[in-house]
């Protein structure tokens, strides 16, 4: 039921003032009582699951963008993030919203589901699962092609209100944070609620292999391969593909280019609600 009502939503679009968005092997975790942030939020997920991890006494609320690359290390990734913020609180209790995916033909969705429902199952600690809107309960299909109904979700850290959600803006540093996890990085937490600062980096890689080969590729090649579901990505897939690989071509060594002084890239929100970079010497 809870899954036809958030499918039956169309997805709003979230502006960028007092948002935080998440990206693929992304984390991010905040309280009500954050300054900053009052929207946390992810989407071009198909394969992909958006998972909501909330504490109701505390209202520490986390989003992430699972991929299946480690789920039992993810997810224990996130239950500790989010008991951080809640372990002096007496009431209330764990709950779990899960959206995402859809039956796709290799069944990566399914698999992922799997995983992510024992994952949670393994935890000391009780959670609740409250939403469930992933794998044939987000598919639909379209002479005879599957799609996910929703694609991204944002969630209220004030009214823990979840609703599905697209993002004009998808915050500072995209094709870093894209490169991050082309290069095979893990499960990364982005933000720290206590300074209300965004932080990326310092992420270190080699030279991308075959990086030229496949920028010589024409969209349909770099959909075929690049892809986890070719037919159900969003139009911009392949920009952004192409994107994150002119980047990695750019910076083949970022602990030169990027990161020199080996500190990460802080953002926090100006007077609009719009992030802004700190000059680090200012920490």
């Amino acid at each position: 039921e809870k899954a036809k009502l958030l499918r039956s939503q169309p997805a709003q679009i979230v502006e960028p003032k007092g948002l935080l968005y998440v990206q693929q092997r992304e984390f991010a975790v905040t309280t009500p009582k954050d300054g900053s942030v009052s929207i946390l939020g992810s989407d071009d997920a198909t394969t992909c699951h958006i998972v909501v991890l909330r504490h109701t006494g505390s209202g520490a609320t986390c989003l992430t963008h699972c991929d299946g690359s480690d789920t039992e290390a993810e997810v224990s990734l996130i239950m500790s993030s989010v008991k951080s913020f809640s372990s002096s609180t007496g009431c209330g209790r764990l709950e779990v919203h899960l959206v995402g995916g859809f039956n796709d033909d290799r069944q990566l969705s399914q698999k992922l589901t799997n995983q992510l429902l024992r994952a949670f199952d393994l935890q000391p600690e009780d959670v609740h699962l409250v939403t469930f809107c992933v794998t044939e309960l987000n598919d639909r299909e379209e002479q005879d092609i599957h799609f996910p109904i929703i694609y991204g979700i944002a969630v209220n850290v004030k009214t823990a209100e979840i609703f599905p959600a697209t993002f004009p803006d998808k915050g500072p540093d995209e094709d870093l944070r894209s490169a991050h996890v082309l290069t095979g990085a893990p499960l990364t937490n982005i933000y720290d609620a206590k300074t209300e600062q965004l932080r990326i980096g310092p992420y270190f890689w080699g030279p991308f292999p075959h990086v030229d080969f496949w920028l010589e590729q024409d969209d349909a090649q770099i959909l075929q391969n690049l892809s986890t579901s070719p037919l159900a990505e969003p139009p911009h897939f392949v920009s952004h593909i192409r994107s994150t690989l002119t980047f990695l071509k750019e910076h083949p060594f970022p602990s030169r280019s990027l990161f020199p002084d080996r500190k990460p890239r802080i953002y926090k929100k100006n007077e609009e609600g719009l992030w802004e970079q700190v000059c680090s010497d200012k920490i």
